[in-house]
């Protein structure tokens, strides 16, 4: 099985290399690897220009922000099967993409978990133990990280690709256009398989979270979908157990 794995970059140079070097030690699939970079100019093109070789696609040029990034990789990925994989994430173990295939082999998409890791330390903070997706479950506040979600080429093709003015929010709409709109076949991998350095502008304090909710209430609006009250209040609050 042919995976596309992108990497979104943009300044990155303190975090890439780990990133390229998580990817590249992939084993047991054909990987496609795509890399797409803002135009930094801090040093990261020439550490992803050390792997050139290895990486199928290569963009470095302005864009319109993270989604706009990733949607370029989207056109480029010839795999069957794409994740996206940003420049300051790692792969877990070198086996990912060897257990995605297993997983995705009769589903649309697959999940699995995440953990966040302090930037310096590389401790685990907090792990996102996603669990088995039962339909309805975006009422109750559920979604999948995305940065485990590995989607079918064939499934982007026909529902879309990011929306690129819907803020941090376009990763949470586009699951939710998928999983719960048009109901994908879901399968999911009870394993830590991506680590993220802590941070993320959604979270970063109560503005941003109040400006997230808003963004997550427009996904369910232009889905034709409407949440219940408590949908997107506990969207948040189930993300108080990562820390236990």
């Amino acid at each position: 099985m042919k995976i596309s794995v992108i990497t979104i970059a943009f300044n990155s140079a303190n975090t890439i290399e780990a990133t390229i070097k998580s990817v590249l030690a992939q084993d047991g699939v054909e990987l496609e690897y795509i890399v797409i970079d803002g135009g930094s100019q801090d040093g990261t093109q020439s550490i992803i220009e050390k792997y050139r070789s290895r990486i199928a696609h290569y963009v470095s040029e302005p864009d319109h922000g993270i989604y706009d990034a990733m949607n370029k990789g989207l056109q480029r990925a010839t795999g069957e099967v794409i994740g996206i994989l940003n420049s300051d994430d790692t792969f877990a173990y070198p086996d990912v993409l060897l257990d995605i295939a297993s997983c995705i082999a009769n589903h649309d998409a697959v999940y699995a978990d995440l953990e966040y890791v302090n930037a310096t330390t590389g401790k685990v903070k907090r792990r996102w133990k996603s669990g088995a997706y039962q339909k309805g479950a975006f009422l109750w506040g559920w979604m999948p990280p995305h940065p485990t979600f590995f989607v079918r080429k064939t499934i982007y093709d026909r529902y879309g690709h990011f929306l690129t003015d819907h803020g941090t929010a376009a990763d949470y709409e586009i699951m939710l256009r998928l999983i719960h709109r048009y109901n994908i076949q879901l399968a999911y991998l009870p394993k830590v398989i991506t680590r993220m350095k802590i941070g993320g502008a959604s979270n970063a304090d109560l503005k941003h979270r109040l400006a997230a909710n808003l963004a997550d209430r427009k996904s369910w609006k232009i889905n034709g979908l409407t949440p219940k009250w408590y949908t997107l209040w506990l969207k948040p609050l189930r993300k108080v157990s990562q820390w236990l």
